[in-house]
């Protein structure tokens, strides 16, 4: 499930917003019975896949156009543990976009109730055919908010 909203469209804060949910599953779980910490990261990933494709941008697009993301850096800061069954909404916000590279926030919230389970930052650079850093292109910017 993807829900796409609009934000102040500044490329600082407000940016395009997705909202993107999971139940937490078993095999999520480590041996304490909650998720572990590294399945939060799985779920911003997935989080920011629906993201960018909701800002028109498939993975078939960026591979046709020869394109590619890289995250550079990652920070979260975990506040709950998550529990099997537990629906999880990730709630995904474009930060800022600057020349190649671009910033995103992304909470992890426990439903109903909308208790924060994981807040999360990331840095993403934006790669070219020749696998280099390229500048982020205008129609990027425009549909991420970045103008």
């Amino acid at each position: 499930m993807s829900e796409v909203e609009r934000g102040t469209g500044n490329g600082r804060a407000g940016g395009l917003v997705v909202e993107w949910s999971t139940r937490v599953r078993s095999y999520e779980l480590d041996s304490f019975g909650h998720v572990n910490h590294a399945v939060h990261l799985n779920w911003f990933e997935q989080a920011r896949f629906e993201t960018i494709e909701a800002a028109g941008f498939a993975p078939s697009t960026l591979a046709e156009r020869g394109w590619g993301i890289h995250v550079v850096r990652v920070e979260v800061d975990y506040r709950r543990e998550a529990r099997l069954g537990e629906e999880m909404l990730i709630t995904t916000t474009v930060e800022r976009v600057r020349n190649s590279s671009l910033a995103l926030t992304q909470v992890a919230r426990c439903q109903p109730g909308g208790e924060v389970v994981a807040e999360g930052r990331v840095v993403l650079v934006w790669i070219g055919p020749d696998r280099t850093p390229m500048r982020i292109p205008d129609e990027v910017r425009t549909r991420l908010g970045g103008g």
